[in-house]
């Protein structure tokens, strides 16, 4: 993706502006938090996706987390044996729901599903939001200014129940 001399002006601007929303996006990223979510899905906990140096500093956090007693629980090992126990735990099928494997396993790791339901519940990306704003943008043009909100919404809402039956 880099400027070469062989390439047009516009190529040139199109690369630049490109590898700088990239790097603005990278930096934006909360790389912590995805570790943790990582970590915590039953599927990924292998965290191979990442680099085995980082790998130990990533389950130091967590257990860190979970020794810093914000999150209670009575019946559960704390700390480094409840991850030791977690960790020695199977993994499940990428095609298997983590929120439902933690569900099925509260009983047995309380506190590393209260974190499990907390990083696993956000979503791993804004696109669904930016396509609403995409949509309505498309919907609001000039030519369209005098719509009323209302009949905006209405549009936005129809727009999604043909998308859905296609």
């Amino acid at each position: 993706m880099k400027v070469s001399d062989e390439d047009s002006t516009y190529i040139v601007k199109f690369k630049t502006a490109f590898m700088k929303d990239l790097s603005e996006r990278k930096a934006a990223l909360n790389y912590d938090w995805l570790k943790m979510a990582t970590m915590l899905d039953p599927r990924f906990k292998d965290l191979k996706c990442l680099p085995r140096e980082e790998r130990e500093a990533a389950w130091k956090k967590l257990e860190e987390l979970l020794q810093d007693g914000s999150i209670k629980a009575t019946s559960e090992p704390t700390g480094s044996n409840a991850l030791s126990l977690c960790k020695a735990e199977q993994t499940i099928s990428e095609t298997d729901c983590p929120l439902q494997s933690w569900s099925a396993h509260a009983g047995a790791h309380p506190q590393l599903s209260t974190l499990a339901r907390k990083y696993l519940a956000s979503p791993a990306t804004s696109v669904p939001c930016e396509r609403g704003f995409s949509l309505a943008g498309n919907i609001i043009q000039k030519k369209r200014a005098a719509l009323s909100s209302e009949n905006v919404n209405r549009l936005v809402c129809l727009s999604n129940w043909l998308k859905e039956k296609k």
